[in-house]
């Protein structure tokens, strides 16, 4: 198999997983911007909206906005308040150190890096994690679906990454991810061949089988070179 690009999705695949309490950290945003009488309310607003738009995702495949969040929980977006919801997010956003090398090792070997992120968040707030990780010079082409009308399963978010890369041939692409639904079985359906890197707390999905398994993006080069 000749690999003319590997795409990777973001959270939990290039940054580590672990658990995080969305709930509480809605919580944290919005105490500094309203009367502690109105805290509570405006966090689970927030929260339930974002579950709301993240099941339509799962559900319909349509993709989500920040905006769209804030508007769907009557809630008023304000710089002020995008910025502390960025702070409370940044602990959770850092690359994983093996990224690095690894990205570094496809560049050199001809091998386009690409990035498929299922996000609400805009393109610039990627750029800056990217370019503060020291990674983003590395990265090719690169698909937030804020910016498209539909997530990862959809074949048309995969498409769009592809065209992020200059890559025509799925059957000379390797998708690396960490949910079996959304990363492999989607990655499949349009022919890419696909690494999975699990997690104990995304459900597993029958009707994906990855091509490989990884326990870590260090594994990824002898896998690539095996093929």
């Amino acid at each position: 198999m000749a690999v003319d690009a590997v795409i990777f999705d973001w959270g939990g695949t290039l940054t580590p997983w672990h658990s995080i309490n969305v709930e509480q950290l809605w919580w944290t945003v919005c105490e500094p911007h309203f009367p502690a009488a109105e805290v509570a309310d405006r966090a689970a607003a927030l929260h339930a909206a974002e579950q709301d738009l993240w099941q339509a995702g799962r559900t319909e495949h349509r993709s989500a906005t920040i905006s769209q969040l804030f508007e769907l929980a009557g809630v008023r977006q304000t710089e002020a308040l995008l910025t502390s919801y960025q702070g409370v997010w940044e602990p959770h956003t850092f690359t994983d150190p093996e990224a690095v090398v690894l990205l570094g090792y496809l560049r050199e070997r001809g091998i386009r890096v690409g990035v498929l992120s299922n996000t609400m968040w805009p393109r610039d707030w990627h750029d800056e994690v990217f370019r503060r990780d020291g990674v983003l010079h590395l990265i090719d082409g690169s698909v937030y679906t804020s910016e498209i009308d539909w997530v990862k399963p959809h074949p048309d978010a995969f498409g769009a990454a592809m065209a992020a890369v200059r890559v025509t041939d799925p059957g000379r692409c390797v998708f690396v991810g960490d949910r079996p639904y959304d990363d492999v079985h989607g990655a499949q359906s349009v022919g890419m061949r696909t690494v999975l890197m699990p997690n104990s707390d995304v459900p597993p999905y029958a009707e994906a089988v990855p091509d490989a398994i990884i326990g870590s993006l260090a594994e990824l080069p002898p896998l690539l070179e095996s093929w």
